[in-house]
């Protein structure tokens, strides 16, 4: 059963938000609140973890999973990003947007995509999951918490319920989140002089990074 962390979304407890990284750094799932709707995360090299976060989401290794990081140097690290790609990414950090890019070799290649070699990245605007991050000290896998056989994703902590519930190790709630997901948009076209793909508009708004 989940243990639950009620924190103010502006000012969030440390100590309780450590609490909640020391069962994720044991290898837990945890629920955590973002500038969208609520996430899914977990260790980046935990195998183990990962896999779990899959099977609780209900998706396969085709399905891009996120990092979350903690700033714009951060992701960096995580992808290979030339100057176009950097501005448009300079522009919508932090927020509601997730990139698609070549994943760096600081991705285990598990967590990649198989046949592109890409991976999901986000710096979000949200303070306790900030918090979070720095307490962890490095970004967290991530994927939008929609559970199996449902569409819509979960922005309360409240409806975290049922079978769902009992999977994870904690569930940090922060007051009500946004009901969309992110918007997501792949980077990798522009790789070979191509424009930024939209997969998935959400929450994010498009006019912002001039697409």
């Amino acid at each position: 059963m989940a243990q639950l962390f009620e924190v103010h979304p502006l000012n969030p407890h440390a100590r309780l938000l450590g609490q909640a990284v020391e069962l994720i750094q044991r290898g837990g799932i945890a629920a955590v609140p973002t500038d969208s709707s609520y996430a899914l995360v977990c260790q980046l090299d935990d195998k183990a973890a990962s896999d779990n976060l899959r099977r609780i989401r209900g998706v396969d290794g085709k399905h891009h999973l996120t990092l979350l990081c903690r700033d714009l140097s951060e992701l960096a690290n995580y992808a290979r990003v030339d100057n176009k790609q950097y501005r448009l990414l300079k522009a919508a950090t932090p927020g509601p947007y997730t990139f698609i890019l070549e994943a760096s070799k600081e991705v285990p290649r598990r967590l990649s995509h198989p046949s592109r070699k890409t991976i999901g990245l986000r710096v979000p605007d949200h303070k306790t999951l900030q918090a979070l991050l720095e307490i962890h000290g490095g970004p967290l896998l991530a994927t939008t918490l929609i559970p199996r056989g449902e569409t819509e994703s979960i922005s309360d902590a409240g409806d975290i319920t049922g079978p769902l519930e009992r999977e994870l190790a904690a569930i940090i709630d922060a007051g009500a989140c946004h009901k969309q997901p992110t918007t997501v948009i792949d980077l990798t076209p522009m790789d070979d002089g191509g424009e930024p793909a939209v997969i998935r508009q959400g929450r994010g708004e498009l006019a912002a990074l001039g697409l």
